[in-house]
C-alpha cells in the first residue's frame, strides 16, 4: 500500500486502554499454552496499531510542522503514548510473571523476557504525567528548529537549505552561511536552554520517584542496554581519546594544508578540498534513480526491497518550508512497512543519508516477519549497524552518484566516520555529566560543553563564532534534548561498521561477497538479541575491546595515509 493510501484514525486511548487490559486479563486467566498464544497475538495487533496510528501522524507532523491538523495529532501522541507505556507495563509484568514463561520462552526466545524486565524499570505509572510533559517539550524542540528562516542571497532559507552554502567554496559565502547558521541558534539560545533546563530537572524527576539516584541509570533502561554499562562507556571514551582523537587531529591538519590554510576555523571545516567537496552529480530525483540501480545490484534481497519502497513511496527526502530539520527511518507496523524521511540538500550528505536510512529501512524490511513487534525492532546501538554498515557496503556503486570525484568522496566519508567518534563520544560524554549534575545553570553546561570540546577535539578554534566559542554548539543536536543517552550508540556502531569496512571493501573484493551475506543476516536477526550477542553472530568484535581499537585505527591510518588527498 502507499503512504498516501494508509488511512490514519486517531486511536481513542480510553477504548484502546479498555480493550488492551481486558486482553491482559484474558491472558493472565489463559489456561492453557495455545490460549495465551493466541491473546498474545491480540495484544500485538492492538500494540502494533496504535503505533502505526502513532508513526503515520509523526510523519505527517515532521513533512509540515506548520500544518495545524498534523500538529494537534502529533499533540494528542505526546500526551496519549505515555498512558499506552503504561498499559505496557502491566502486560510486561503479565508475561514476566505467567505461568507459562518457560514454554513461551522455548517457543519465542528468552530475549523477549529480557525485554520486557528492563521495560519494567523505564517506566512507571507514577511518572505518566510527567512522561506527557517530556513529550510536549521535545516536540517544542522540534518545531522550533523547523521554524528557522533566514534571509540568504535573496531568498528565505531554513537550516537545512543553508548547508550548501557552508560548503561553498567561496569563503566569503561560506562565512556568511556559517554566521547565519549559528546566529539562529544564538538569537534562541535562551528558548533552547529553558526547554532542555525542564527536560533535565523532568528527567530527573522521573528517576528519583522510581527509586534511582538520578537519570543515568533510568536512561540506559530506557535505552534497553542489557550488556554493558556505564563503565564500559567510559572505558570506550578513553580508547577513542587515544586512538582516535589523535588520528582526527592529524586528518584535520592535512585538510588545513589542502586548502592552502594557516589555520582550519570552523567557518571552514566544512569545506574539505580546495576544488570544493564531492558532490552529487544530479537532483534528489535523479539520485533516487540512481539509488534503484545500486540497490538492484547490491543483492537479491536489496533488490525486493528497494522495489517495495519505490513502488509504495515509502520516502520523503526533498527539502522544504515547513519540514523538521531530521532524518530518520520509522517503521509502519500494520502495512510492515519502512518510512525513510530526509532533507536532501545537494551535498554529498545526500547520499550518505540515502545509504544510512536505507541501512535502517532494509533492516526493518527484513525482519518485518517475526511474531513478536520486539524482534523486529533492535536497540538503537544494533540499528546503527545495520545504518553505517549500509554506507560502507554501497562503495562499490559510489561512482553512480559522484563519477570522476568517487575516490574524493571515499577519502572524505572514511575522515568524517574517523572525526565523528570524539564528537560523538562528547555528546555522550556530555549527558552523563548533565544528568549527575541536574541542577546546574545553563551558562555552566554550556562551559562544560566548552571544557570537553577542548578534550575530545583539542584543535577546535571558532574564530568570532561567539555563541559557539561559549559552548553553544550541543543546542543543535536533537539527540540531546529528545533522546538521552542516544548518541554512544552511534560510536559502538561505527566501530562495528569499520570492521565490515575493513573486510569488504579495504581488504580486498574476495570478501566483499561474503561481508554482504553476513550483514543481511544480521538485518534478518533484527532484535532478536542483544547488541554484542548480535554483534558477535555477524563475526564482529566488540566495540569495547582495546585491541580492536588499535587495529583498526592503524588500518584507518594507513588508508588515510596511501591517498593523495592533495591530487582532489
Amino acid at each position: 500500500m502507499k503512504f498516501s493510501e494508509m488511512k490514519y484514525a486517531r486511536p481513542d486511548i480510553d477504548e484502546v486502554s479498555k480493550n488492551f487490559r481486558d486482553l491482559i486479563k484474558k491472558f493472565k486467566e489463559s489456561l492453557s499454552l495455545d490460549e495465551a498464544d493466541r491473546c498474545l497475538d491480540e495484544i500485538n495487533n492492538l500494540r502494533n496499531h496504535f503505533y502505526t496510528m502513532k508513526v503515520i501522524a509523526f510523519i505527517n507532523y515532521t513533512i509540515d510542522t506548520e500544518n495545524k491538523n498534523f500538529e494537534a495529532e502529533q499533540d494528542y501522541f505526546d500526551e496519549t503514548e505515555p498512558v499506552f507505556n503504561d498499559i505496557e507495563t502491566e502486560y510486561y509484568r503479565e508475561l514476566v510473571n505467567s505461568k507459562f514463561r518457560e514454554e513461551l520462552s522455548r517457543k519465542y526466545g528468552k530475549h523477549l523476557f529480557e525485554i520486557a524486565e528492563i521495560f519494567l524499570k523505564s517506566i512507571s505509572h507514577e511518572i505518566v504525567e510527567e512522561l506527557k510533559k517530556e513529550n510536549h517539550l521535545k516536540s517544542e524542540y522540534l518545531k522550533l528548529k523547523a521554524s528557522a528562516k533566514v534571509d540568504f542571497m535573496g531568498s528565505e532559507k531554513n537550516l537545512q537549505e543553508l548547508l550548501p552554502y557552508m560548503e561553498s567554496k567561496d569563503q566569503e559565502i561560506r562565512h556568511k552561511a556559517v554566521n547565519l547558521y549559528w546566529g539562529f541558534f544564538a538569537d534562541n539560545t535562551k528558548e533552547l536552554d529553558i526547554i532542555f533546563d525542564k527536560l533535565v530537572k523532568l528527567r530527573n524527576e522521573m528517576a528519583v520517584k522510581m527509586g534511582y539516584k538520578n537519570f543515568i541509570e533510568l536512561g540506559y533502561a530506557r535505552m534497553m542496554r542489557m550488556d554493558y554499562d556505564e563503565k564500559m562507556v567510559w572505558d570506550f571514551r578513553e580508547n577513542v581519546k587515544k586512538y582516535l582523537v589523535p588520528l582526527s587531529i592529524k586528518l584535520r591538519d592535512r585538510q588545513k594544508k589542502r586548502l592552502g590554510l594557516d589555520k582550519l576555523l570552523f567557518h571552514d571545516s566544512s569545506i574539505k578540498f580546495k576544488s570544493g567537496n564531492a558532490v552529487p552529480k544530479g537532483n534528489p530525483e535523479w539520485i533516487m534513480e540512481e539509488g534503484k540501480k545500486m540497490y538492484d545490484e547490491l543483492s537479491p534481497e536489496t533488490r525486493e526491497f528497494i522495489d517495495f519502497m519505490m513502488e509504495n513511496e515509502l520516502f520523503d527526502v526533498f527539502s522544504k518550508k515547513g519540514k523538521a530539520d531530521m532524518g530518520y527511518c520509522d517503521y509502519i507496523s500494520d502495512h510492515k512497512s519502512p518510512y525513510i524521511f530526509a532533507n536532501m540538500n545537494g551535498t554529498e550528505d545526500d547520499i550518505t543519508v540515502l545509504t544510512h536510512e536505507a541501512g535502517h529501512a532494509f533492516q526493518s524490511y527484513c525482519s518485518r516477519d517475526f511474531h513478536f513487534r520486539e524482534y523486529s525492532n533492535p536497540t538503537m546501538e544494533t540499528a546503527e549497524i545495520h545504518s553505517m554498515s549500509m554506507e560502507f557496503l554501497t562503495y562499490p556503486w559510489m561512482n553512480l552518484f559522484f563519477k570522476e570525484d568517487t575516490d574524493k568522496f571515499k577519502f572524505s566519508h572514511i575522515s568524517e566516520c574517523i572525526k565523528f567518534i570524539p564528537y560523538g563520544v562528547l555528546v555522550d560524554h556530555f549527558q552523563h555529566w548533565v544528568y549527575e549534575n541536574p541542577s546546574v545553570t545553563p551558562l555552566e553546561r554550556k562551559n562544560r560543553w566548552r571544557e570537553l570540546e577542548k578534550i575530545y577535539i583539542p584543535d577546535l578554534k571558532f574564530g568570532d563564532i561567539e555563541f559557539l566559542e561559549k559552548g553553544g554548539r550541543w543546542q543543535k543536536q536533537g539527540h540531546i534534548f529528545e533522546s538521552p543517552f542516544y548518541y554512544i550508540d552511534y560510536c559502538l556502531a561505527q566501530m562495528c561498521a569499520f570492521q565490515f569496512w575493513s573486510k569488504a571493501i579495504h581488504n580486498g573484493n574476495e570478501n566483499f561477497e561474503n561481508s554482504v551475506h553476513e550483514y543481511i543476516d544480521l538485518c534478518k536477526k533484527g532484535g532478536s538479541d542483544t547488541f554484542l550477542k548480535l554483534a558477535e553472530s555477524a563475526n564482529l568484535q566488540s566495540p569495547f575491546s582495546e585491541d580492536l581499537f588499535r587495529e583498526l585505527s592503524k588500518e584507518l591510518e594507513e588508508y588515510t595515509d596511501s591517498v593523495n588527498d592533495r591530487e582532489f
